[in-house]
């Protein structure tokens, strides 16, 4: 026997028809006619796939391409097919989807189906499309219909305790139902109407556009910034802008200063007690914020401006911003104030939690203490987070360590990268800022794609340097479906879950 999967031709009909007289019996025994598998053939002839077994047709896979945007999830089967004419066959759309596929029953033991989805999944790979969408029969469904509805039947199927030949067979392909549809297929009497509107994603997908960068390596620099005293803010903003500049002459994508950087800067305010000079300090950030925008777009790099004071409403918060090198500004305040910024500078907690997109993926930020809360990074692993960046700053090797073991559990657990970036050095004449100690890192994951220490790349601890790391996304979506443990999947969340109140 001599199996051979290729591109299906228009000699190819007469085995095929017979074959789909064969599989298509318990639908009336429709058929594709001549003419339309002729138009499929001119119109997209790498998505008609065949299996040929001893040169003879017995499996087929149909396809065009669609911008799936404009027809959404509760289209129809003849809606989609542009009423079997496949008008909407888009080659610059980003959906691979699947018109048809089938197996003629004398065949069906030889795992043929398997051979057609992973031409498919090949063939979506290769052309850079975003996913396998398709509609998807449930045959035996009308067994069950009058105790269960579709969701219920297509749960049990799920959990194996019913065996569907369709559904079961795409599950087992990696595909996940995401919604259920009626009256797709009018007359599949066998699954009463309804249909699975079933999808398959490409994890190596790059966008319609690549140079948005969503899904390829990421250069992250990081400043392990030494505390200094300056003689104004110019002289602060000199050394800012030289970082920035340092950052992306290596053409970065992300620059991160420490939390509370700007701190040497409570220098002139040291004879006021330590929550009045805080204050003062808070009166700059906007200015500072503003600076650190415009090198952020001449500079051509995203910059994580570490933390900095700021007061609203009489409340103290202590605040990140991410500056956009598009010119967009974003903020995220500290969710959790240690004790010691409670007591100082009598500073409050933020309530805002969410990922930021970026043109480099979906980024996630915490400053210091809140890492040390694994509530909060696992929210933003469920909203799509893939790189973690927490300013920190710590004066003694405890709280270091306290930040960086709970930053590289934070990146194991969410099957993200973590990027970390403190200062370092004294600051004398400044209150409750006086020593300082850090040593700034990438982590990763810890699988065979990453470092076996599960650290990418670190610096020398208290001493001013800046690093700057690669990080490739890709192996993260590796890990996420093919690790060697996969701890997003492998949540009980029938048994508990962690979830956003507000």
């Amino acid at each position: 026997m001599n199996i051979e999967t290729r591109k299906l031709t228009l000699a190819d009909y007469n085995d095929l028809k017979e074959s789909m007289q064969q599989a298509y019996d318990t639908l009336g025994g429709q058929i594709w006619s001549k003419s339309s598998i002729e138009r499929l053939l001119k119109l997209f002839p790498e998505g008609q796939l065949c299996i040929a077994v001893d040169d003879k047709v017995v499996a087929c896979s149909l396809s065009i391409i669609v911008d799936y945007d404009e027809y959404g999830d509760k289209h129809t089967y003849k809606n989609i097919t542009g009423d079997y004419s496949f008008s909407t066959h888009d080659s610059e759309g980003d959906v691979l989807y699947g018109i048809e596929i089938f197996v003629s029953p004398e065949f069906r033991g030889l795992r043929l189906g398997r051979r057609l989805y992973e031409a498919r999944k090949e063939l979506c790979e290769s052309l850079n499309l975003k996913s396998i969408i398709a509609g998807g029969r449930i045959p035996r469904y009308h067994e069950y219909a009058a105790t269960l509805s579709p969701r219920q039947y297509i749960d049990k199927v799920k959990a194996k305790e019913i065996f569907d030949p369709t559904l079961t067979f795409q599950i087992s392909n990696d595909f996940h139902v995401r919604k259920v549809l009626k009256n797709y297929l009018p007359g599949d009497h066998e699954s009463k109407d309804y249909a699975t509107l079933l999808e398959w994603n490409n994890i190596y997908y790059q966008g319609i556009d690549a140079s948005a960068r969503s899904a390829k390596t990421i250069r992250i620099g990081l400043v392990q910034w030494q505390m200094r005293l300056f003689p104004d803010i110019e002289a602060f903003y000199e050394q800012v802008e030289f970082f920035v500049d340092a950052v992306s002459g290596y053409k970065s994508d992300f620059i991160m200063f420490p939390e509370f950087f700007n701190t040497p800067l409570l220098q002139p305010y040291n004879h006021l007690p330590e929550m009045e000079a805080m204050r003062k300090l808070a009166e700059l950030t906007e200015e500072i914020v503003q600076k650190i925008q415009e090198y952020a777009v001449s500079y051509n790099v995203n910059v994580i401006s570490g933390s900095m004071p700021i007061l609203e409403n009489n409340k103290l918060y202590n605040a990140t911003y991410l500056c956009h090198r598009s010119g967009k500004t974003e903020e995220y305040r500290k969710i959790h104030i240690t004790p010691n910024e409670q007591k100082y500078y009598g500073m409050v907690g933020g309530d805002k939690i969410q990922v930021f997109d970026t043109d480099c993926g979906k980024i996630g930020i915490l400053i210091c203490y809140d890492v040390e809360f694994p509530e909060l990074s696992r929210i933003y692993a469920d909203q799509g987070m893939q790189i973690l960046f927490v300013p920190f700053l710590t004066d003694t090797q405890n709280g270091y360590t306290r930040v960086r073991r709970c930053a590289q559990a934070r990146a194991i657990e969410n099957e993200c990268y973590v990027a970390i970036a403190g200062c370092v050095g004294n600051l004398p004449k400044v209150n409750n800022m006086d020593i300082q100690f850090a040593q700034s890192a990438v982590f990763t994951p810890s699988d065979f794609a990453f470092p076996t220490n599960a650290v990418k790349a670190e610096t020398t601890p208290n001493t001013e340097m800046m690093l700057v790391v690669d990080v490739d996304l890709h192996l993260l979506d590796e890990l996420h479906h093919f690790g060697t443990v996969k701890i997003l999947k492998d949540r009980r969340t029938d048994l508990y879950e962690v979830r956003l109140l507000k």
